[in-house]
């Protein structure tokens, strides 16, 4: 058995070979972590703006004898309950996703709302620096709220939520990414936040948020809080929270964007890394649940009994009622739109990971100094949105105007500003308003002169670094409403200088224009039409939107990944993709094994399995029969550290090597082995044996997994990568040619 080795320790002489070749893209790809930070677990990533520990989710089915007894106990009202409960949660995520979604924008058109009027009022009376205390006042007031929740309460609900959901999804697991403390700062922080007037959406952390209500159901009961139902027990399994969460997340993008077809293919094309028909049937089931608890608020709003929450409340842009007509000038524009959206994506994503880093080093200084961040961040954001508007002169109101000008209240497209009657400031209008009211009107086609040439430039850079450096500092903050901010600027712009040759108006070319920054940014292509196709009800778009989507991707991939991709990369969560790397070609499983390996006897005394627990922080472990047992050695499956535990703290021991398994099967049930609702479940330390039953013995096979998942050692490690990741897998067996010799792939 010497030469038996475990990947859990130093590498062999072959990969070693390797290292140098990727050496460079290994320097590229270094997370945000201190090498002075000490890891005493499996491994540490970086979970919103907190430095935790992280391991992998169990996937695997652990069809060892109590799972199989517990299957074939079942009876069929069983099943059907297991089928119901499953579609009743799934549907409570639906309607607690869809309430929590229209909560947030009640929230911050009301709280935003107030302090824009309070602003535009004491404009008109020219108390200019009044105005400007007033809402710098408020700005860092909500600033503050939200980086005290994010900084001292759940520090892992800072950012989007997105790169932890992706891989959360892809087998990674941390305590706070979806522990309840966090799905409350992310609702409150998110108010906070996008209230303040920082150029973040709240888009994003909806899609932590409805991961994080999917977790909070799906947990399977809790004792500590009486929620012991038997039902709830089903789920006690990462492969259903698996689910559960996946539909989460589908359901946060339909609440944010009123996109439920969308959502389902952002949770397919973004979220995802494993994927089944089934699960599509329950997120559209999710996500339609969505869509009806949003319609039928929005039409209680309807009556002026929601506050200041209107027609700039869950946004749906309706840009243009006409059929889009274009020629081949309007073609090139699009092409050229697809080639700006892709380069203007690729830096940003560059400098935002550039920002993230230097921001990393300001957070490791403290919570405090995550708040002063926030602070100076709220006060130049402020003084962008009432600084810049001084620069821009005063227009004259349309004749025809459709909407009052200037206008009065707190939203709308002709705000007066400084302005004289008959006059308003257009970018005062794209600055002084809610990010949904700028989006909306810079989508307008009901006047093309609306916004003049150099007002879109200044607003497209405030909007473009505004929204670099935002992002990263200790607030729930989401990307895509920044996006198409600048992309909406940018293609407006492109619009109005070919208004005179080109068939499409300048909102369809803002459309275009978001459409190509966010395929540059996030390298989405299916889900981002979809759901900009939703959010406009302009279907006749679609050829439109789907070239400049496939060109701007196409262009920004010539540079840098994604900037979800490239964030989780950068917080060292590890993220195992649907492809192999060109290196794994060159290497077999066997390759990339290392030692010692440790392993089990069916029957093993209890000494040696405290002190292989104690020694390693290893989840599996091999069990081998060996004689008298057997007349050889054998592989008889793999026992997981966690059943180990429950096994111990039974003592169901003997004192001689024998099989003992028929009292296990006894004694306990395959719930009793169910894996703790986030992350709380039997430790080492619980654990109380004596010296004397140190010397004891204890049978593993009730709790083996007899079928693990094994591969030759002569397998083409890229064909071994992509089996671990498309089956969900935790643990690999890596099998030699010679008989009674195996490896152990773990990751």
């Amino acid at each position: 058995m010497e030469d038996n080795v475990d990947i859990e320790s130093e590498g062999g002489d072959k990969m070693e070979r390797y290292e140098s070749a990727i050496e460079d893209r290994d320097m590229i790809r270094e997370p945000l972590l201190l090498k002075s930070r000490i890891n005493t677990t499996s491994q540490i990533a970086i979970v919103g703006a907190n430095v935790c520990p992280i391991e992998s989710l169990d996937y695997e089915i652990v069809e060892n004898d109590l799972f199989k007894q517990d299957w074939r106990s079942r009876k069929k009202v069983q099943i059907l309950q297991y089928v119901v409960l499953k579609w009743a949660l799934v549907l409570l995520i639906g309607l607690a996703t869809g309430l929590v979604g229209f909560f947030n924008n009640i929230a911050v058109e009301n709280i935003a709302g107030f302090k824009l009027l309070l602003t535009g009022n004491l404009m008109l009376k020219q108390n200019y620096y009044l105005a400007f205390a007033t809402l710098a006042g408020c700005n860092v007031i909500l600033a503050t709220c939200a980086a005290f929740l994010c900084a001292y309460v759940a520090p892992a609900a800072a950012g989007s939520g997105i790169p932890e959901v992706k891989a959360y999804l892809n087998g990674v697991d941390a305590h706070s990414i979806l522990a309840p403390s966090t799905l409350f700062v992310k609702i409150f922080g998110s108010i906070f936040g996008v209230a303040a007037g920082f150029v973040v959406g709240k888009e994003g952390p909806m899609v932590h948020t409805g991961a994080c209500i999917a977790n909070l159901l799906g947990q399977g009961g809790s004792r500590k809080y009486h929620l012991t139902w038997k039902w709830l027990r089903y789920f006690k399994n990462d492969r259903d929270r698996r689910d559960l969460i996946t539909c989460g997340a589908a359901a946060g993008v339909a609440a944010a964007f009123r996109a439920p077809v969308g959502g389902v293919l952002f949770a397919l094309e973004e979220a995802a890394s494993w994927w089944r028909s089934a699960l599509l049937w329950r997120t559209f089931f999710t996500t339609a649940v969505v869509a009806v608890v949003l319609k039928s608020l929005i039409e209680y709003c309807k009556n002026d009994q929601c506050g200041l929450f209107g027609e700039g409340g869950l946004i749906m842009f309706n840009i243009n009622n006409s059929v889009p007509s274009y020629n081949t000038i309007d073609l090139l524009a699009i092409i050229l739109l697809g080639v700006i959206g892709g380069i203007f994506g690729s830096i940003y994503n560059y400098l935002v990971d550039k920002v993230l880093r230097t921001y990393s080093i300001i957070n490791e200084r403290g919570p405090g100094f995550r708040v002063l961040l926030v602070i100076i961040i709220s006060i130049l954001t402020s003084c962008c949105a009432f600084g810049v508007p001084w620069l821009a002169n005063c227009i004259p109101c349309p004749v025809n105007a459709k909407e009052e000008c200037p206008t009065k209240g707190r939203s709308g497209s002709y705000k007066s500003f400084q302005c004289p009657d008959g006059h308003y400031n257009d970018l005062a209008s794209l600055l002084l308003t809610t990010n949904d009211d700028a989006i909306r009107n810079l989508f307008s086609s009901l006047n093309k002169n609306e916004f003049r040439i150099p007002s879109l430039i200044f607003f497209f850079f405030a909007m473009y670094f505004l929204g670099i450096i935002t992002y990263g500092i200790a607030i729930p903050s989401g990307l895509f409403i920044p996006v198409i901010l600048a992309g909406a600027s940018y293609g407006r712009l492109v619009g109005r200088f070919l208004s005179p040759i080109a068939n499409l108006d300048c909102g369809l070319f803002a459309l275009l224009g978001s459409a190509s920054f966010l395929g540059g940014t996030m390298r989405m292509t299916v889900s981002l039409c979809v759901i900009l196709l939703e959010l406009t009800n302009n279907l006749l778009m679609l050829p439109l939107m789907m070239l400049v989507l496939l060109i701007s991707k196409t262009v920004a991939d010539c540079f840098n990944k994604g900037v979800y991709d490239q964030i989780v990369i950068m917080k060292g969560l590890p993220f195992l993709e649907a492809h192999a790397e060109p290196y794994m070609r060159h290497l077999v499983a066997g390759d990339v094994v290392s030692g010692p390996l440790i392993t089990f006897s069916g029957v093993e005394k209890v000494g040696n399995i405290l002190h292989s627990l104690r020694m390693t922080s290893h989840n599996g472990f091999p069990v081998i029969d060996e004689p008298p047992l057997n007349d050889a050695p054998e592989l008889c499956g793999l026992v997981l550290r966690s059943h180990l535990l429950v096994l111990l703290k039974g003592k169901i021991f003997t004192k001689h090597r024998r099989l003992s398994g028929t009292e296990t099967l006894k004694r306990y049930h395959a719930f009793d082995f169910a894996k703790a609702g986030s992350g709380k479940g039997l430790k080492l330390e619980d654990l109380d044996i004596d010296a004397d039953e140190m010397e004891m013995y204890v049978d593993l096979h009730p709790i083996t997994n007899t079928s693990p998942y094994t591969v030759v050692e002569t397998m083409s490690l890229a064909k071994a990568a992509v089996a671990f990741r498309e089956l969900g897998l935790r643990h690999l067996c890596v099998v030699p040619k010679t008989p009674g010799m195996f490896v152990e792939f773990v990751e």
